[in-house]
């Protein structure tokens, strides 16, 4: 067989790889497809965290994550009621999303380097910027957290806390006692019931277990926080198409606040001239069927659950009982670091 002969006979095996090696997984490009076909989205919530995800007197799932995972299900189906949600404590909640009993993870979980690089997880942006911070009771004459060497600390295994609460006294080389428990409940009962003199979380995770203490008003939240803790939503590493998805739903509804979109005025907002509504809304361009969706695939979302902003003021917010100040989570225009790359 010639040179030339035996080039043309390798042709066929050389396409057959070329094909394998970048069609970017395709056997796991398929989460869109799976969720369509069973006429769900499977998400992952906390198992009751107010302001977050828990349940209301009529035993329906409200909160923050809550939303977020509506506003995917509208995104996709023009439904935000199409949700199954699955609450998930901190030691099941990744191995629930590696596993493919839920679709997507929204549950108050840091955005770290190890959980995407040993855990085949990825981010889709960060929906609430946090931070760990400290509770203990009025009493104790506390005012600054380089003042609790010596004292114990109720804190939750399986979460970026523990790591974060020996660094913190190490770097300022206080004398710590740890009281590590499974649960959140767990260890807001043990703060109760005073076997530790602290209770250490994330700051907005504090703000809501104070408002199931005894007597809430005689606890303090301290104003130091000593960590990053970026929490958004989670999706399995490999289907780049589901990945964008969720994270483009969530910076829609940040780019929403951003133009002034809501969710009570957007059919009136889907008739603006402004070119960035446009797009967003889907009046102008392709940009939902780039992501496999319908092109008013934003407003749907928004429609559900309100923008980013509507989303915080009634979950954690003013209008809750939470008030949690904005901080950070404001917009960048507004003295915040939330910022949403644009539809375009």
């Amino acid at each position: 067989m010639s040179g030339f002969k035996k080039r043309l006979a390798f042709l066929p095996l050389i396409a057959l790889l070329a094909l394998l090696f970048s069609s970017g997984h395709p056997a796991r490009a398929q989460t869109l497809n799976a969720v369509k076909e069973r006429g769900t989205l499977n998400c992952g919530v906390g198992q009751g965290l107010l302001g977050f995800s828990s349940m209301d007197d009529k035993n329906a799932w409200t909160g923050f994550d809550v939303d977020i995972c509506r506003a995917v299900a509208a995104a996709i189906f023009g439904d935000p009621a199409k949700v199954t949600f699955t609450p998930l404590d901190a030691a099941t909640r990744f191995t629930a999303l590696q596993s493919s009993k839920i679709d997507m993870l929204s549950r108050n979980s840091t955005w770290t380097m190890s959980r995407e690089s040993s855990l085949g997880l990825m981010f889709a942006g960060v929906a609430y910027y946090d931070g760990q911070g400290f509770l203990l009771r009025r009493d104790a004459r506390i005012d600054t957290a380089l003042q609790l060497g010596g004292k114990t600390v109720c804190t939750q295994t399986g979460t970026t806390t523990e790591l974060n609460l020996a660094d913190y006294f190490r770097a300022n080389d206080m004398a710590l006692k740890v009281l590590a428990l499974a649960t959140a409940e767990e260890s807001r009962k043990a703060y109760d019931e005073r076997k530790c003199d602290v209770l250490t979380s994330d700051v907005s995770q504090l703000y809501a277990e104070r408002l199931k203490l005894s007597a809430p008003d005689s606890h303090i939240i301290l104003p130091e926080v000593i960590s990053k803790e970026p929490l958004g939503p989670a999706v399995r590493q490999g289907d780049d198409q589901w990945f964008n998805l969720v994270k483009w739903t969530l910076y829609s509804l940040i780019n929403a606040e951003e133009l002034g979109v809501k969710s009570a005025t957007i059919d009136d907002a889907a008739k603006s001239s402004n070119p960035n509504i446009r797009r967003l809304l889907g009046t102008e361009g392709e940009f939902g069927t780039q992501l496999g969706l319908a092109n008013d695939w934003a407003a749907r979302a928004v429609r559900a659950v309100g923008n980013y902003g509507e989303i915080y003021e009634r979950n954690v917010g003013t209008q809750s009982k939470l008030s949690i100040p904005r901080g950070l989570n404001a917009l960048w225009t507004q003295g915040g670091i939330q910022y949403a790359p644009p539809v375009r």
